[in-house]
Parts: structure tokens; C-alpha cells; sequence
């Protein structure tokens, strides 16, 4: 593993240490599938799985079967309202995240529908003080009598789902590395960008691993960007989760975006850890046949960072 020089102490920093600040921000991008295959619903038995641990204040539905474009725009939309949580401090945001969102199927743009003005990837803050919307969701909560209430929250909308056309795959890589070269110019000693890749399909716009390794050639002072990507499955069959060898995928799209998935980071496999995954040392940050809590939890795992400061 490469290590970088701290010139001030002397010393070596493992890659993926360097604090996260306001000064020093890190970036997460997250690359959504809108192709038309996104319409096609999670099984029932998979869906209904959504209720374990919390991740039923997330989804739309639990207990009827749920639009893979629906799962990721609710997992995505708590998701940014978590990151915007971890960075509130009394009644202050401190912007240690840059985000991006970017829908693609046969075009690729900005899933944020002007929340950040012209800006793809933006401070957290900016994000998260401006939903497009908040709508009403239930969730069942315990009532201190052993039994279940109902209660209404405020569920912030960012951006809502979209299923037409292709899956643009080589072309939203070819946009990130350009946007990430940018970000990391303006931020090179920064914790590196992570981007999370959601998708259910093969490309359709040519085999992505060139783009995706020049994609993950970036790197700051503290290690290279991190890919993660997962597939979401439209049945409940076993998923393969976080692999360390692709001998364990007998599926060839499921070889290839391993092949292109960055190692998991320290931060993250302890994460996953908890969560109850078993994870290798030599983990990569890939999920195949997911179902809507695995997606729940593959992004909280690829987001988790220490050094908050």
C-alpha cells in the first residue's frame, strides 16, 4: 500500500487519513442509472426486506413491491439528508462535503435539477438547506406499550426517479473524471473523491474500463479516487457483497465491474463490519444482486469517513 510523506512531522500517513475540514473537504459523486430497466420493481420479498434496521423511514414502499428507480431515489435522498446531518454543528453546516449527483441513461446530466444552480458538485450545505421538496412518509415507531404508531415526518426530496433510454456508463465516468480532475486541482492534499455507482444494467454505450481505471488513475496527496459500484437485482436471489476474488462471480458483468471497483478503504470495512458483512483485507468496493437494504447500506458503507475534524 502507498503511503504519503508528512513534511511537517516527518512521519508517514497511511493513504485515506487526511483529516476532513472545512479547508480541506473531501467529495462524494454519486452516478445514478436512469435507464428504462429501472422501471422493472424490486420482488415483493426483496422490497418487504426494506423494513430492517431503520431503512424503513427510506423507502416508499415496503410491504408491495418497489421500482428500482424509486429504492435509489428514496436511498439517495436520505442519504443526502444524512451527510447533511453529520455536518451540522449548533445552528452552523460546516461544509466538510462536496456532492455531485448525475443521473444517466442515454444522456448524462446533473440529478439536482438546479438545487446547486450550474454547479454539479457543491458544498453540502447549499444541498442540504434546499430540497426541491418535502413529502410527507410514515414510519412505525414503538408506542411503549409493546405495540407500533404510526407517525409523519418531513421527507426531504432532492431528486425523484427517472427509467428511459440506455445506460450511458462510459460517458458518466468520462463526465466524473472531468469534473474530479477539477475538484482535485482545487483540493490536492483532500481525502480523496469517492464515487458511488448505482446501476442495474450492462452498458450500452461500450465497455466502460478504460474510462473507469483513467477515472480512478485521479488522485490527492492522501491516495486515489475510490469507485464503488453496485448492482441492483430485480429478484431476490442471493447477493455477492464486497468479494475480494472474482472467482466467486460466475456472472461476466458482475467480473467486469468488480475488476473495475476500487480496494475497500480501512474506514469503510470496518463499516461494512458492523453491519455484519465479513470482510477480506483485500475487499473491494462491489455489491451484485442487491436488493433495497443492501443498497441502503452499501451507501452508508461507502460514505462512512473518520477524521471529521
Amino acid at each position: 500500500m502507498r503511503h504519503t510523506t508528512n513534511k511537517e512531522s516527518g512521519k508517514f500517513n497511511m493513504p485515506y487519513s487526511a483529516e476532513i475540514s472545512r479547508r480541506q473537504p473531501s467529495c462524494f459523486l454519486f452516478l445514478i442509472d436512469q435507464s428504462g430497466s429501472m422501471a422493472d420493481a424490486f420482488s415483493s420479498e426483496s422490497a418487504s426486506k426494506g423494513t430492517a434496521k431503520g431503512a424503513n423511514e427510506s423507502l416508499h414502499k415496503t410491504s408491495e413491491s418497489i421500482q428500482k428507480a424509486q429504492a435509489v431515489a428514496d436511498a439517495v435522498n436520505r442519504l443526502l439528508d444524512s451527510l447533511g446531518q453529520r455536518c451540522v454543528k449548533g445552528n452552523e453546516i460546516y461544509d466538510y462535503f462536496d456532492v455531485g449527483v448525475i443521473g444517466y441513461n442515454s444522456e448524462v446530466a446533473s440529478a439536482l435539477n438546479g438545487v446547486a444552480g450550474d454547479q454539479v458538485i457543491a458544498p453540502i450545505g447549499k444541498i442540504y438547506e434546499n430540497p426541491t421538496e418535502l413529502e410527507k412518509r410514515a414510519q412505525k415507531l414503538p408506542d411503549g406499550m409493546g405495540g407500533l404508531v404510526e407517525v409523519y415526518n418531513d421527507f426531504p426530496i432532492w431528486f425523484k426517479p427517472v427509467a428511459s433510454g440506455g445506460t450511458a456508463m462510459c460517458s458518466v465516468f468520462a463526465m466524473a473524471r472531468i469534473l474530479l480532475e477539477d475538484w482535485i486541482e482545487k483540493h490536492p492534499n483532500s481525502y480523496p473523491p469517492t464515487i458511488i455507482n448505482i446501476t442495474d444494467g450492462e452498458s450500452t454505450d461500450g465497455n466502460p474500463t478504460e474510462e473507469a481505471m483513467n477515472l480512478k488513475k485521479l488522485s490527492t496527496s492522501d491516495g486515489s479516487v475510490l469507485l464503488y459500484n453496485i448492482h441492483l437485482s430485480a429478484e431476490y436471489t442471493q447477493p455477492v457483497s464486497f468479494p475480494n476474488t472474482v472467482e466467486v462471480l460466475s456472472d461476466p458483468y458482475a467480473r467486469l465491474m468488480f475488476e473495475l471497483s476500487s480496494p475497500l478503504p480501512y474506514a469503510a470495512q470496518k463499516a461494512a463490519e458492523k453491519e455484519g458483512y465479513k470482510i477480506a483485507p483485500d475487499a473491494r468496493a462491489f455489491m451484485f444482486n442487491a436488493d433495497p437494504v443492501k443498497l441502503i447500506q452499501f451507501l452508508d458503507i461507502g460514505t462512512r469517513t473518520e477524521n471529521l475534524r
